[in-house]
């Protein structure tokens, strides 16, 4: 099964929407073929591995890190590929979070297959997190990367923010783009860096979407994020002349309006799932960082925190309500904590 996941993580930046699969197949305590999913309407992975395995798949073990599907999707049913196949065993490390979670190791069950599942059940499912929260939650796991310097401090007070980290904490930050189906800032980070937040030194295929949070359409035309396509602008003003001149530069734009005159979160992130997003890379500046930690929105940050301090004047992390009691923090747990070149970096979690 552990190779099954090493497998699996081989789509990482390939697979959305679809969950990233390993599978092999083992006979006779011999590995006769292995296989994973590699991109949406592609072949699964239990698909690529009884290919691999062939006649020698009949009589055989399969090690599966997700259940095989039971449902007519873009591909037919792995569970019949299987039964075709004549394997006689089948462990998957997780079952299926879709609407019939279960179905397909039922119904190999019923055929005579011996199944089991549970195996690596916790490292299958942080490989496909994004996938099981979209699915269960109805919302996509949003992860947050930030650069700080040791005081905590992101930017100038100018909003000037490069580089504060060094560069293998930089090429390490692509890696979450790249895996990410989406990478959302907010337009002040527009503004002040002109980023284009494409995943770059990683090799990949595919290119997130980019998402910009701009109330007040404010992104200007000449912004290196417009650049190429593949950006969608989430606005609370109907302003048409705006929103035309974005689409004209290649953008979509999605209006969708709180009481306050800002972007209703809530409702972005349910968009983006209906859009089949699984995962999100927050990289923006202090305000809508707060924003979102107020409305509960981050799962998971990613901190870089670089050996240097830049002083008091200088922009925070986040930009939160006053507390009056340490009751109402926002706790986090611990994931991971390593270096990356020069700097620290912290996995945590807020769910």
């Amino acid at each position: 099964m552990a190779r099954a996941l090493e497998l699996g993580e081989r789509g990482l930046y390939t697979t959305t929407p679809n969950p990233r699969v390993g599978c092999v197949v083992v006979r006779e305590c011999e590995v006769v073929g292995e296989g994973w999913h590699e991109k949406a309407g592609g072949p699964h992975a239990e698909v690529n591995a009884l290919q691999a395995a062939g006649a020698r798949a009949r009589g055989s073990t399969v090690y599966v890190t997700l259940e095989p599907c039971a449902h007519h999707g873009r591909t037919p049913p792995c569970v019949d590929a299987l039964l075709a196949a004549g394997v006689t065993r089948v462990v998957a490390a997780m079952k299926d979070p879709y609407l019939n979670a279960g179905d397909g190791l039922a119904l190999l069950e019923r055929r005579g297959v011996a199944v089991a599942s549970g195996l690596l059940g916790n490292e299958a499912r942080e490989l496909n997190v994004g996938f099981v929260t979209r699915l269960t939650r109805g919302r996509p796991w949003v992860r947050m990367k930030v650069a700080a310097s040791l005081d905590g401090k992101t930017a100038l007070s100018n909003g000037r923010s490069q580089w504060i980290t060094g560069e293998a904490a930089r090429r390490d930050g692509h890696h979450w783009r790249a895996r990410a189906c989406a990478v959302l800032t907010g337009i002040g980070t527009v503004k002040d860096d002109d980023p284009r937040l494409t995943a770059r030194d990683v090799a990949t295929t595919r290119q997130p979407l980019r998402i910009v949070v701009d109330s007040r359409l404010e992104t200007p035309l000449t912004a290196r994020v417009l650049e190429g396509g593949n950006v969608l602008v989430a606005a609370a003003s109907e302003h048409r002349d705006r929103i035309a001149a974005l689409q004209e530069k290649g953008a979509e734009v999605v209006v969708l309006p709180n009481a306050a005159g800002k972007v209703e979160l809530p409702d972005l992130f349910r968009e983006l799932a209906r859009r089949e997003l699984n995962e999100i890379h927050v990289e923006a500046g202090h305000k809508l960082n707060g924003s979102l930690l107020n409305e509960g929105m981050v799962d998971e940050l990613v901190l870089y925190l670089a050996p240097n301090v830049i002083g008091d004047a200088a922009r925070g992390m986040f930009n939160l309500p006053e507390l009056t009691d340490l009751s109402g923090r926002r706790q986090a747990s611990i994931r991971d904590v390593r270096m990356i070149g020069g700097d620290i970096r912290v996995l945590a979690r807020f769910v």
